[in-house]
């Protein structure tokens, strides 16, 4: 039997077949896209068509790759880029292009859900979390004081999974997980927050689908796609959820003491929890996973956005980069790297620029100034692992996810300055393999034999030893000191004004 596993990110989709019984990946196809280009600053977007043409292209691939194996598909699963605001219209045509997660034009918006309600701290109590500009509560606001002839049109809110979900079976519907990360949904009730709905627009909840079990299935793939793609039976279309939600199925990231670290673009951490984390700061998001459970989570916006400005600005390739940054010492000579190139989600600073402090003839040179942003982003991770553990939550051990964890330096430096073990996964596919973990729950549950999260992590989840890092005792002060310094000059800083 095979599940097939769909990643629709914001710079392309990957489709991998895997197979139940082994975990072992059969197949797998992706293709790239980009953002919609000449927009103001702040307005990220894209064309929802893109991740529908990238699903059709990929899918095709696999199943080719496939052969008579195809047939063996029995289930399909969705992760997608959290937080996107995809509005469609009655007829389910999509009405304008998807606002997405790292658009930060609605500041405005969040600071009117904060005058209307009192603040981040009565935010975070009527409904768990702060009102962030990444998160989808904004963009609906937004469309309707910016484009109200797009939101008189306004029928049905989906998030970039759940429009693929619909995409492939026709049906409208929100998971648990994905729909925490709207902004208008209590986590702790897990159902929509009427005074946020209706601060919007009082119509708005006609246009929000219920949000049910993300365990379940949510129907079965369309006949018309079924024909087109060559097979005998429609498979059965999981839940899906966000990517975070599905990178941490991916990574075994289903039980407490476990800790998933992800060195993409931008940078999350996050964990499993068996009750509701709620940070009162508002610095660690309180999400829904999409096993029916909780994942606290911190996302930082720059990480290898970074450090691949860092490696293209001194023209290296990646193997380069890694011999210069092993030419420096850890701490980088006390230059300290500020990861604010595109704002800042943790701490919260959607205005913020980057910089470098501690500059000096000795510094000022390219192999410190590369380390030195390859600690400055991690420690901003760092900055929301300690709030985890601040709020509770103990790591045992870090699992590294993501295009930066295929560096050896970077992998110790993360053991180094989160003072925890760091391992990585054997397979790298994360949140594609989540899905088609979720996709494999919901068809056994289906066929009423019910079966664990756990079981099939341990089944179709493997840790690669050969990557696994330990502290090393001898960088963990000099690392805690840049922390402590580059939590207390931006704080400084922001106060003034000046960040």
């Amino acid at each position: 039997m095979i599940s097939l596993g769909i990643d629709s990110g914001t710079q392309s989709t990957k489709t991998i077949a895997v197979e139940l019984e082994t975990g072992k990946v059969l197949a797998a196809a992706q293709k790239s896209y980009g953002m919609i280009e000449g927009l103001p600053q702040g307005h990220l977007e894209q064309d929802p068509q893109e991740w529908t043409d990238a699903v059709e292209e990929t899918v095709a691939q696999v199943l080719a790759e496939l052969g008579q194996r195809k047939q063996e598909v029995t289930a399909i699963g969705v992760s997608g880029q959290q937080h996107g605001f995809v509005p469609l219209n009655a007829a389910g045509h999509v009405i304008r292009p998807a606002k997405l997660w790292c658009d930060t034009s609605t500041v405005d918006q969040c600071r009117q859900f904060e005058s209307k309600f009192g603040g981040a701290e009565e935010l975070i109590k009527l409904a768990g979390n702060a009102m962030l500009p990444g998160y989808t509560a904004p963009k609906i606001l937004w469309l309707k004081q910016n484009e109200p002839h797009h939101f008189k049109a306004l029928e049905t809110v989906l998030l970039p999974h759940d429009y693929l979900n619909f995409f492939l079976t026709g049906e409208r519907t929100m998971e648990f997980g994905d729909a925490s990360g709207t902004g208008l949904m209590d986590v702790r009730a897990r159902e929509w927050c009427k005074p946020l709905v209706d601060f919007i627009d009082p119509d708005l909840a006609a246009a929000l689908p219920a949000i049910a079990s993300s365990r379940r299935a949510i129907g079965l793939l369309r006949d018309s796609l079924r024909v087109k793609w060559g097979l005998e039976r429609s498979p059965v279309v999981s839940a899906g959820g966000g990517d975070n939600m599905m990178g941490a199925i991916g990574t075994g990231n289903v039980q407490p003491g476990v800790v998933t670290v992800s060195l993409g673009t931008s940078g999350t951490v996050f964990a499993s929890a068996a009750e509701p984390v709620t940070d009162p700061k508002g610095e660690v998001a309180a999400f829904c996973d999409s096993t029916d459970r909780w994942m606290p989570l911190a996302c930082t916006m720059n990480v290898t956005v970074a450090t691949e400005q860092v490696r293209k600005l001194f023209g290296w390739t990646h193997d380069e980069m890694e011999k210069h940054i092993l030419l420096a010492p850890a701490g980088a000579g006390g230059l300290l790297f500020f990861p604010y190139l595109n704002g800042e989600r943790t701490p919260n600073l959607p205005a913020a620029t980057g910089m470098f402090h501690g500059l000096t003839t000795a510094t000022m040179q390219p192999d410190f100034m590369a380390r030195s942003v390859m600690e400055g982003v991690t420690l901003g991770l760092a900055y929301g692992l300690n709030r985890f553990r601040e709020l509770g939550i103990r790591p045992s051990e870090i699992r590294l996810t993501g295009g930066g964890s295929k560096s050896a330096v970077w992998r110790q430096i993360c053991a180094d300055v989160f003072g925890v073990p760091t391992v990585c996964l054997k397979s790298a596919e994360g949140a594609a393999l989540g899905a088609a973990i979720q996709a494999s729950y919901a068809w056994y549950a289906a066929q009423g034999k019910p079966a664990t999260f756990r079981e099939l992590s341990a089944r179709m989840v493997e840790v690669d030893n050969w990557t696994r890092c330990t502290p090393e005792a001898a960088h963990q002060d000099t690392y805690a000191r840049l922390l402590s310094k580059q939590g207390e000059m931006t704080h400084r800083l922001h106060a003034g004004g000046l960040l």
